[in-house]
């Protein structure tokens, strides 16, 4: 039967395309999907296509836009095609990013106690001691099971068949799993039948799993700990996912003003009278946690917080002072910790990155701007950046200033030829590039469920997935053996 709606075919030499081989094969993770797919006629897709946006809207399921003239909230577009990995890419992704995640715990820990790797040679100290998001208040704690980031998002490329990196790490207060769920829940209840004939991991568990990672790392290893979400409150970007985990894992979401300290110990309000909270799974920044110590005009944190976080009578996930393992100067000697600490070869390469603190790379990039990806070291949500082949002289002349002004504010990579997955559009079936976010769990265990957060780039020619800048997301697929 010939399908009414045929995939997109790539040319030759196109971007890799995850679902066909460049001879027109579609690759086996995809083959049960696309022999049923082309049975499926346009119009049906359409119809799950609208059925998905009125259920989306009829959860909340929303994202704030900040950098819109108004602030919005708005539903991020939900793809029915989902990406699909076989068990083999995803076993080299988890046993990379896990490693990852290891090394990146045991670099932060020793940065705020012994700082071998200073001393080593690896990193100059200037580096992280001179960063903004170094914490001096932190050095020397015993963080809770010697965790710093429980709960890590890695943004993962793909440009070939066997070829995955890492673009950068998540490490303050990742969002986007709440996404991942939901985008689960909605494939199975528009395509059941496709749940039965593909042996598809489950990523549901996900809530419980972060729940037993927080129990593991609670003061005094108590059989019932009590552990609380800490929201910045309605108006945050990604308060669908705060109220949406903390009701998965039977938890209270609590604001600041619900929480206070007292003989350096966290409790809560309640209408029981006060009740000790043993692990606070914050999703506010380090600087408005605690007026006392950080920023005094903050409403959003808890006075005295900090006392009772060094007196190691509350964890906090993920704990304060992550970011400076957050910035992307940091990430680009993530594989040197890797090496120096675990004594292992890193599993997935970072992108080929220029840091243009250094004066030969800031001289390659100023003449190459055209050509690259240039990005504030602590920025985030695409916001900043310029995206060289899609920008116009003006666009690129302006950012050359801003560079020029503060080079060691920038880095620079290539414009990477991001794997495309065929993408249902008003127009039909196109493709559109990809990346990965898959979530790791530190607590008893490092650990990850099989599957991630998948954003599309929805805008034509765009490589550019972030939800803030209109991406969109999909349902990923990993398949077991």
């Amino acid at each position: 039967m010939q399908s009414a709606h045929p995939f997109f075919k790539p040319d030759s030499g196109a971007f890799f395309d995850e679902m066909r081989s460049a001879g027109e094969n579609v690759r086996s993770p995809y083959k049960i999907f696309s022999d049923w797919f082309e049975t499926v006629p346009k119009e049906i897709l359409q119809q799950k296509r609208q059925e998905a946006e009125i259920l989306f809207q009829r959860l909340g399921i929303t994202f704030s836009v900040y950098a819109e003239i108004l602030q919005n909230e708005r539903m991020i577009p939900f793809d029915i095609i989902p990406r699909i990995l076989s068990a083999r890419e995803w076993a080299r992704i988890s046993a990379g990013a896990c490693q990852r995640i290891k090394a990146i715990n045991m670099f932060l820990n020793d940065i705020y106690r012994d700082q071998e790797i200073f001393r080593a040679g690896i990193l100059p100290s200037r580096q992280v001691l001179e960063h903004p998001q170094f914490l001096p208040q932190m050095r020397g704690l015993d963080v809770p099971g010697g965790i710093y980031v429980h709960i890590a998002g890695i943004d993962i490329v793909r440009t070939g068949e066997n070829d995955f990196f890492v673009l950068e790490d998540n490490l303050r207060i990742p969002s986007g799993v709440s996404y991942m769920i939901e985008n689960r829940r909605m494939m199975m209840r528009l395509f059941p039948n496709l749940f039965t004939c593909h042996p598809i991991a489950p990523v549901e568990h996900y809530p419980q799993l972060l729940l037993d990672n927080l129990r593991a790392v609670a003061p005094g290893g108590g059989n019932d700990p009590t552990i609380v979400l800490l929201t910045p409150g309605a108006y945050n970007s990604a308060y669908f996912e705060h109220a949406f985990l903390a009701q998965q894992m039977g938890i209270e979401l609590v604001e600041g003003q619900d929480l206070f300290v007292r003989d350096r110990k966290v409790y809560m309000r309640t209408t029981m009278g006060p009740q000790r909270v043993d692990v606070i799974y914050r999703r506010v920044d380090d600087a408005f946690l605690d007026p006392l110590v950080f920023r005094p005009d903050s409403v959003l944190g808890v006075p005295g917080l900090l006392s009772a976080y060094k007196s190691g009578n509350v964890a906090l996930a993920n704990a304060i002072g992550t970011g400076v393992a957050d910035d992307k100067a940091t990430y680009v000697h993530v594989p040197e910790f890797i090496r120096f600490y675990l004594d292992e070869e890193p599993i997935l390469p970072n992108v080929q990155t220029y840091r243009l603190s250094e004066r030969e790379d800031c001289l390659y990039v100023l003449d190459h701007l055209e050509d690259l990806v240039i990005k504030e070291v602590q920025g985030s949500g695409g916001y900043g950046m310029l995206v060289g082949p899609t920008s116009t002289k003006q666009e690129i002349e302006e950012y050359r200033i801003r560079i020029l002004d503060n080079p060691a504010n920038f880095i620079a990579q290539p414009t990477l030829a991001l794997s495309t997955c065929p993408t249902f559009s008003e127009s039909g079936i196109v493709p559109c590039h990809v990346d990965l976010r898959p979530f790791v769990l530190s607590g008893r265990s490092v650990s990850m469920v099989p599957g991630g957060l998948t954003r599309v780039a929805l805008k034509e020619n765009s490589l550019v997935v972030n939800s803030s800048q209109g991406g969109g997301t999909k349902d990923t697929w990993v398949l077991e053996d």
